[in-house]
């Protein structure tokens, strides 16, 4: 397995000082939430300022692994909202896709935006399963993957289990969609076992580990990593497990990273 770290971990917009020591410590790539770079991450963002976060990555001695935390400058765009939401949210997750081209990544994690509110849930599913379809077909040519991630039912009311993020992948039917677990949310869901990893082996791309509230990697014990690193090696799991922790302690940025970094080396080997 390969190690990432999500830059929500980092300061907001200037980074490059804790970027730069990522590499000495173990990792090898760097998954972007957009709006931890940007002010901007649409209509005023350039493709020089892509350009040079890319650079900034790729000179720390890191990869971009992809995109995620896609909405939270973008509070207003959900899913199961209104035909012209959805339409704008559209027009984002392409505009996020290039995005992702153009650092040099492929994951893009669909977490937030989601809520399916009064939405009968059929009539969401249908909803969902028209949206990536199209979005798939957009964004072919990128080389970019979306990927439906599992969330709690604190966290939403819409596609809560990896099965069912599974079955919207397999009833769209396109290369662009596929799976990525949340370890956090499989155990708050009591499906952090090999059978249900290993049923969904196939169109798993991503891996988040995490803790509530986005602590430090173990420190609340209950989330299992040991269980959850057995499980993805009993698939033969070789792709990115990135860290998604966020910024702990702004006196000792790298401090709390090391110790999720001891825990990730030893559990996802």
């Amino acid at each position: 397995m390969k190690y990432a770290i999500s830059n929500i971990a980092l300061p907001q917009y200037k980074h490059y000082t804790e970027l730069s020591e990522l590499a000495s410590l173990g990792f090898e790539g760097m998954e972007i939430a957009p709006s931890r770079v940007w002010s901007d991450t649409w209509k005023g963002l350039t493709a020089m300022d892509i350009q040079r976060y890319r650079h900034d990555v790729e000179n720390a001695g890191l990869e971009v692994v992809g995109l995620h935390s896609l909405l939270f400058d973008q509070p207003d765009l959900a899913l199961c909202d209104s035909t012209e939401k959805r339409a704008l949210l559209m027009e984002y997750f392409v505009h996020l896709s290039g995005m992702c081209r153009d650092l040099g990544g492929r994951t893009i994690i669909w977490g937030g935006g989601r809520r399916r509110g009064e939405m009968p849930e059929d009539e969401a599913l249908t909803v969902a399963v028209d949206f990536f379809g199209a979005l798939a077909d957009r964004i072919e040519c990128h080389g970019t993957v979306y990927c439906l991630e599992p969330l709690a039912a604190a966290d939403t009311d819409f596609v809560n289990s990896v099965r069912e993020c599974q079955a919207i992948a397999h009833t769209v039917n396109r290369p662009g969609l596929k799976v990525q677990i949340d370890v956090k949310a499989m155990a708050n869901n009591n499906e952090l076992d090999q059978d249900t990893i290993s049923a969904v082996a196939a169109d798993l791309v991503h891996v988040h580990a995490n803790e509530p509230g986005f602590e430090v990697l173990g420190s609340s014990g209950a989330v299992d990593h040991h269980l959850a690193g057995e499980c993805l090696r009993g698939i033969g799991y070789d792709r990115y497990v990135s860290i998604e922790q966020k910024m702990i302690d702004p006196d000792d940025i790298l401090g709390p990273i090391r110790q999720s970094y001891e825990v990730l080396r030893k559990a996802y080997a």
